[in-house]
């Protein structure tokens, strides 16, 4: 196993480099490093630079579109848009839907749907969770009932993250109550303005509307609307999933955050106290030790060798990690942590930003990311998962 890059690879991490510095506005870089907040209009305009030029479908094969980068090339890619500080590719379009598209849609869904997903042109939202069923998603209860061509959609979903965009929502739905309740679950494709389907706020912790609760109330779906098998949702389910928590291990953005950390440190009187460093280290150090996890499943991939399935794992450990950077920022801000505090304006760690109200405090981001252990399946079914595949 040889975790060094090739000149090839070095080669096409300059190029994607030059291009993503000479691509992204200056402005989003500054608002997405300092946790400012980001309006639709900022995280839809960096994905549709991205779907110009055919990156937003960066891991993609060439046969739906994408530029069809290996494995390597890919986290290259993730790399320099997290160096540059890109906003983040929001993954329920290119990410989490199209893969389960490409695998189990038909020609004619394939054809409709993934050109507005590649171009960043159409706003997808995740339609899992439900009131009573989180981790427990097999026991969703949302219902769609088959009627002539179309379905009728009954039930509710929540914690939809952005719902308040979506144009296009992509559902688990129940179709069946009979044998497991794995068996009666169907995976239905529903356009968010459809009549019947209300989309409600939950405001978090840190203030933000980032998540909703979203109702569906007797809303015709056409059957053609259906991904693969009726009650075959979950097994198209966990192909998304498996996407997800990949997505979730984040390894290239903590190593972005590291360095804010111990800007913030320097800036607000930390950095001396030996302590505070001890802290730093060892998370700079887990920081390491996952991206040579990351590096050793691209490096058996590139091999054609069968590696260990390691998505809960890569997810337990870089939700973790996101928490720890979190927290260490919030300790070293102190006082200018907290909400509504003029001197968290203008704490001086933001840069040269003109910063104003628009500033996410780090408390309220230290209350954000408290949600990381817990989305893409909580950690501690994570654990169960990986230790049965490992131990049987």
């Amino acid at each position: 196993m040889d975790l060094n890059y090739t000149p090839e690879e070095l080669a096409f991490r300059d190029m994607v480099r030059a291009w993503v510095g000479a691509n992204l506005p200056k402005a989003l870089s500054d608002k997405a490093r300092n946790s400012l907040r980001l309006s639709r209009d900022d995280m839809q305009a960096w994905q549709k630079i991205l779907g110009k030029k055919g990156w937003l479908a960066y891991s993609w094969p060439e046969r739906f579109g994408g530029p069809g980068w290996n494995a390597v090339q890919k986290h290259l890619f993730e790399e320099a848009c997290a160096r540059a500080g890109a906003p983040r590719i929001l993954p329920f379009g290119p990410v989490m839907v199209a893969p389960v598209i490409m695998a189990f849609g038909n020609a004619e869904q394939q054809q409709r749907f993934l050109p507005g997903i590649a171009s960043g042109d159409v706003w997808w939202s995740q339609g899992y969770s439900e009131p009573g069923s989180g981790s427990d998603l097999a026991s969703l209860k949302c219902r769609a009932e088959r009627q002539g061509d179309h379905y009728l959609v009954n039930g509710q979903k929540t914690w939809t993250t952005l719902g308040q965009y979506g144009d296009w929502i992509f559902c688990l739905v129940r179709t069946s109550s009979e044998g497991k309740p794995q068996l009666g679950i169907s995976f239905l494709l529903v356009d968010m303005k459809s009549p019947g389907i209300t989309v409600r706020p939950i405001i978090t912790m840190d203030g933000e509307h980032e998540v909703n609760e979203v109702f569906f109330d007797n809303v015709r779906v056409p059957a053609d609307n259906l991904i693969g098998e009726e009650n075959k949702g979950w097994t198209y389910a966990k192909h998304l999933l498996a996407h997800e928590r990949t997505n979730i291990a984040g390894v290239n953005r903590s190593k972005c955050e590291l360095e804010r950390v111990k800007r913030i440190a320097r800036q607000e009187g930390l950095w001396d106290d030996a302590r505070f460093r001890d802290q730093i280290a060892l998370l700079e150090v887990d920081i390491v030790a996952l991206e040579m996890m990351v590096l050793r499943v691209l490096a058996a991939e590139k091999s054609g060798k069968q590696s260990l399935d390691v998505a809960g794992l890569l997810k337990i450990r870089g939700s973790e990690i996101q928490q720890r950077y979190s927290e260490l920022m919030m300790l070293a801000a102190g006082p200018c942590t907290l909400p509504c505090v003029h001197e968290a304006m203008e704490a001086g760690w933001q840069g040269d930003l003109a910063v104003d109200s628009l500033l996410l405090p780090l408390a309220g981001y230290y209350f954000n990311q408290r949600k990381t252990t817990i989305y893409g399946g909580a950690n501690e079914v994570q654990r169960n998962i990986v230790a049965q595949t490992v131990m049987g």
